[in-house]
């Protein structure tokens, strides 16, 4: 089962949620940039009180101005950058008993400023490591290495193919364009997911708003692990027509 999705920075739990469920994630990173996504931005819930929340965002330059791919966005202000986000996680973050893995996330992004100047490259850094902080296995794979044709649909279901995935895991946007034909022919199954809803539980409320780092924060790898695990299973009872 593969996911594809753009890299996002310390990504939202709904995001998290549906990569962990897959066996792979290919990084969609030669599409166009949006400074309004969550590439280069991640929205902080304090840990007390989530309703509180504020917009952790690296100044990013675009080459090719609104054109830019992804994977052509720049950090304006790399030194800057990184020091916001070492600020700002430890404010947030660092009274929560649950530092300690936080805090690996954290320096293994704050590496990667060290390394390139790549608005995506920090952003799946930060992905990848919430990922393994959870325990997942499974492997990530770059969408560019990868010939697809051009249609949106047409490609998603050729990235899809050529990691040899059998089922391709889609989000609540992509099903508001996806044309699952293109998936058909391919013989690869298309699973709908989406995160719970009307449960109560504070967890998923805001699991579509604010970066995992608050839902890692309160409840710490392990619990947060099984919460996503508990939630796997429903995943494949969801096939799309």
């Amino acid at each position: 089962m593969c996911a594809i999705h753009q890299p996002n920075l310390f990504p939202r739990l709904s995001t998290l949620a549906k990569l962990y469920a897959a066996d792979r994630w290919i990084v969609l990173g030669d599409v166009q940039f949006a400074r309004r996504d969550y590439q280069h931005r991640a929205r902080l819930a304090a840990l007390d009180e989530p309703a509180h929340q504020q917009w952790l965002t690296l100044p990013t330059r675009l080459p090719e101005g609104r054109s830019t791919l992804i994977s052509q966005a720049r950090l304006a202000e790399p030194g800057r950058s990184r020091r916001t986000v070492s600020l700002l996680i430890r404010q947030y973050y660092g009274r929560s008993r649950h530092w300690p893995a936080v805090r690996e996330v954290l320096e293994a992004v704050l590496n990667e400023f060290e390394a390139t100047d790549r608005v995506s490259d920090v952003a799946r850094a930060s992905t990848v490591a919430l990922l393994t902080a959870l325990g997942w296995s499974g492997e990530v794979l770059d969408s560019s290495a990868i010939p697809t044709r051009e249609g949106r649909s047409e490609r998603l279901a050729d990235l899809a193919a050529a990691t040899r995935s059998t089922q391709y895991l889609c989000g609540t946007g992509g099903r508001r364009y996806l044309d699952t034909q293109a998936f058909d022919a391919r013989g690869i199954q298309v699973l709908s997911f989406h995160t719970p809803v009307d449960t109560g539980d504070p967890l998923w409320r805001w699991a579509r708003q604010t970066s995992s780092l608050w839902a890692m924060s309160s409840l710490g790898p392990t619990a947060l692990g099984e919460k996503l695990i508990e939630h796997r299973p429903a995943v494949a009872l969801r096939v799309s027509a």
